[in-house]
């Protein structure tokens, strides 16, 4: 998974061509966060090749994280062709249904 920050956020994420993103919004102080860590990296490893998958240390760029309206950890955003499309926010994360939204966008 590719690590952003803010050198490098726009670019692999906001870019118009950019395609299909995964960003996990975690923080290494963060339970639930470290808890769905083994499952945010199995789902990158099933699905490599079909979007890209990064993810945004809040703790570290909190700007960032606020300017993408990430109010609350864990956060898993798809974005696509540079533009955020959904978003699943702490208690209703469910892998089923992150990988059913990962087939709906590619």
């Amino acid at each position: 998974m590719i690590e952003l920050n803010k050198e490098n956020f726009d670019g692999e994420v906001l870019s118009p061509d950019a395609g299909v993103v995964f960003v996990d919004f975690w923080s290494p102080k963060c339970e639930p966060c470290l808890a769905l860590l083994p499952d945010v990296e199995a789902f990158a490893e099933k699905n490599a090749g079909k979007a890209k998958f990064c993810k945004l240390d809040t703790t570290t760029n909190k700007r960032l994280s606020i300017a993408q309206k990430v109010l609350g950890i864990p956060a898993l955003a798809f974005y696509k062709n540079g533009e955020k499309v959904f978003v699943f926010n702490k208690d209703e994360i469910e892998m089923d249904a992150v990988q059913s939204k990962l087939d709906d966008l590619i």
